[in-house]
């Protein structure tokens, strides 16, 4: 198979990256080997819109065949990491070295020391990807902080069910009024010990993320405390061509932690999909904490991906 390779150039390019990614999961059985759609949205109306952190035509990179189909795409996430979305008939080493090489030309960082760095990541499951790392001096980092473990949960099972703690209630996120309670509540989840003073306000949420094309208010699950707040939260992005739904974020107020609210929230995502037809929901974690509560609502059952680091010193 013959591939060329260019940057992303047109608005059109992202949809057909999203039509690229729906055909990749459906070939992958529903496993995540390449991003999900939402996991794109997500990155391209959070990540990029709030934080102003990329031009997609300067990061994203298309592999074509002859016929115009995409085989592969390159992308970021993070500073100085690469994801390599593949088509499975479309894999092979010269495929993967090829992205690899054009994200260590364009995707790296700095380091303190002045030299460069990236991160690549790679399945335990996937030794072609791992070999080709290996060979140019990538280290694995095998630590549970860092490695991504995917939580897959097949919807035609019975699915566990944990109702709230007293006094709580389980219920999709409210109106407009609400908004600044769910954003403080994701704030405080994922920055438990900074102070008040370092929150930047609620604006982003209605701005960006209810922007996105598969949001769904009643898959914006929240636990509101008898307070009136919202205590944790857990959103589901449902695909309807895959029929899959992708898990990002969830999280506790940490006043509220230690009481089954994650695995509340979730749980009842989970019966909302199945209800609606869903076949499968997935959810990443990153952490041992994180992982036990997945194991719990979602699955034990996962894959992990590591990501593997090369360094170049300065000059290098």
């Amino acid at each position: 198979m013959k591939l060329t390779m260019r940057k992303f150039n047109h608005e059109d390019d992202y949809w057909r990256i999203r039509a690229f990614l729906r055909q990749t999961a459906q070939d992958n059985n529903l496993k995540e080997y390449s991003w999900p759609v939402p996991r794109l949205d997500y990155w391209r109306w959070h990540v990029i819109y709030t934080h102003e952190a990329y031009q997609m035509e300067d990061v994203i990179f298309i592999w074509e065949d002859e016929t115009g189909e995409i085989a592969a795409v390159l992308n970021p996430e993070g500073p100085a990491d690469a994801y390599l979305n593949v088509r499975p008939k479309a894999r092979s080493r010269t495929l993967e070295t090829e992205m690899i090489e054009t994200a260590e030309q364009y995707l790296t960082g700095s380091t303190p020391e002045g030299g460069r760095r990236l991160i690549v990541w790679a399945y335990e499951d996937d030794p072609l990807r791992q070999e080709i790392l290996q060979s140019r001096g990538y280290e694995r980092i095998d630590r549970p902080d860092v490695c991504a473990n995917q939580h897959l949960l097949w919807l035609d099972q019975p699915l566990p069910y944990y109702p709230p703690a007293p006094g709580y209630t389980v219920r999709s996120l409210g109106g407009p009024e609400e908004i600044p309670s769910r954003s403080w509540a994701s704030w405080r989840a994922f920055h438990p010990d900074d102070p008040d003073e370092a929150y930047q306000g609620w604006d982003w949420y209605p701005v960006n993320i209810q922007q996105e094309p598969l949001y769904r208010r009643d898959l914006d699950i929240v636990a509101i405390a008898p307070d009136g707040e919202v205590a944790a939260f857990c959103t589901f992005w449902f695909d309807d061509v895959t029929r899959s739904a992708y898990i990002e974020p969830v999280g506790t107020r940490p006043a509220h932690q230690k009481k089954g609210l994650g695995k509340a929230v979730i749980t009842e995502g989970l019966r909302r999909l199945k209800a609606m037809g869903g076949l499968a929901a997935c959810v990443h974690g990153f952490s041992v904490p994180a992982n036990k509560l997945y194991n719990a609502a979602v699955s034990p059952d996962c894959i992990l991906a590591s990501p593997w680091r090369k360094i170049w010193e300065p000059n290098g």
